[in-house]
């Protein structure tokens, strides 16, 4: 199979039926329809009720309620199917199982597919950033693993609400490739080649999320909200930096606009947890109560501990780790981060 970088993808496979594999599954089948051209959309989901819902009534009402789904879009618990001739394969599993289920799928793509990322998170014990374990265990060159990223709060943009994200690719032909394939009435994709910027983005305002969602559990006003995302997003461009990154990613879509929607919005699953546990609940009782993975609090220490091998200052992140641990209370958490050292502002 050879890809024509100069079209758009012809054959899709979204591993994963959660709300915004789903939701860019339903974007993908808008965009080929505004277009024009044909395309052939499969989702790969673990559950059989959601699989049957989304052939039968177009709807994942677990995930998106009743938003309706294009008919061009199927699915199916085998992944094999799904997989088969994909020219674009689409990961939006979490994070956390990434690397067990390529390992498991890697016989499966198509040698000239583009692997596209739609993840937020690191990888505990290797601090590994998604494309990295996409590289790793399918041993894909840099330029055919793609990462999509921005304010991609899922329902809004299934209710077709206007949005713009980001592109990711070290091929800035692939990057285009992919934003002609994803490029919808309401959905708005540009382009860059700083994918290290635009997932540290991504990763790092799940961990600033929670720490708003906490003040705002804890009753606290706007402008301590304001603070935290301010410094925050100071944390997240600091720790993209050590690594390579761009500032300028963080001041775009994947950097503050991802921060301000995921910080600021009632769908965000990470303020909602930490809402949740600033009102007194546990650790325990916010995973019973959410019905989604609120990455943040698993991808929190990884974060962590690789500010701690770059050297790189991220109080805002090490006090909701500390939190998660146990080993701060929300009480504390405002206080600790204001008991600081006085310094300029910009001198981090």
């Amino acid at each position: 199979m050879t890809i024509n970088l100069q079209g758009s993808a012809r054959s899709v496979a979204v591993l994963g039926a959660g709300s915004w594999g789903t939701t860019f599954a339903k974007i993908l089948a808008d965009a080929a329809t505004a277009a024009g051209t044909p395309r052939e959309i499969r989702l790969w989901g673990r559950r059989g009720e959601v699989v049957e819902q989304v052939n039968t009534s177009h709807r994942n009402h677990q995930y998106l309620k009743d938003v309706p789904l294009p008919a061009s879009i199927t699915a199916s618990s085998d992944v094999a199917e799904v997989l088969h001739g994909a020219d674009l394969v689409v990961l939006a599993v979490p994070a956390q199982s990434l690397r067990p289920q390529l390992r498991e799928w890697r016989h499966l793509i198509a040698p000239d597919a583009v692997v596209v990322s739609l993840m937020k998170g690191l990888e505990l014990g290797t601090d590994a950033r998604m494309s990295q374990v996409i590289s790793e265990e399918l041993g894909l060159d840099a330029g055919r693993i793609a990462v999509v990223s921005g304010p991609n709060l899922a329902m809004e943009i299934a209710r077709e609400e206007p949005t713009a994200s980001v592109v990711a690719c070290a091929d800035s032909a692939v990057a285009g490739w992919l934003a002609r394939s994803c490029t919808a009435p309401y959905f708005r994709p540009y382009t860059t080649s700083d994918v290290v910027g635009v997932e540290i983005g991504g990763i790092v305002k799940n961990v600033i999320a929670l720490a708003v969602g906490i003040c705002e559990g804890k009753e606290m006003g706007d402008n301590t909200k304001a603070s935290v995302i301010t410094r925050g997003l100071a944390e997240t461009s600091r720790l993209a930096l050590a690594l390579g990154g761009e500032a300028k990613t963080m001041a775009g879509l994947a950097g503050l606009g991802d921060l301000v929607a995921t910080c600021s919005s009632p769908l965000s699953r990470n303020h909602t947890a930490g809402r949740l546990l600033g009102q007194g609940f546990t650790l325990e009782e916010v995973g019973q109560k959410m019905t989604q993975t609120a990455e943040g609090i698993k991808s929190g220490q990884a974060v962590h501990e690789l500010a701690g091998k770059l050297s790189v200052e991220m109080p805002i992140t090490a006090a909701v780790v500390a939190v998660l641990a146990g080993k701060l209370s929300v009480d504390q958490l405002g206080p600790v981060l204001l008991s600081r050292e006085l310094k300029p502002e910009g001198d981090d």
